[in-house]
């Protein structure tokens, strides 16, 4: 299963998001990190929508995402940037 597959899965699992878009943006990051996970996907964005979402700063959010994508961090994910928001809120996609 891919790396973008179970970052899917755990985000969905666990905050049953209204909008999901996982992004593997490692293309645009060529030679600029070892590729340690063997996949090739070592730079992904989120992109999501989630009601338990609501209340929390932007911080809290991404400590929330990258909490719960830890163990595909220390696999060896290089970077991933969280675009989170809580229902009703503007996003910028």
């Amino acid at each position: 299963m891919s790396v973008k597959s179970r970052i899917e899965i755990t985000l969905t699992d666990n905050l049953e998001p209204e909008r999901l878009i996982v992004i593997d943006e490692s293309h645009q990051h060529a030679g600029h990190q070892p590729d340690i996970t063997g996949t090739g996907e070592t730079h992904m964005r989120v992109r999501i929508v989630s009601k338990k979402f609501s209340g929390m700063s932007r911080l809290d959010r991404h400590r929330t995402v990258n909490a719960l994508l830890k163990p595909e961090l220390d696999a060896g994910l290089h970077a991933l940037a969280v675009e989170a928001s809580a229902p009703g809120e503007p996003t910028r996609w």
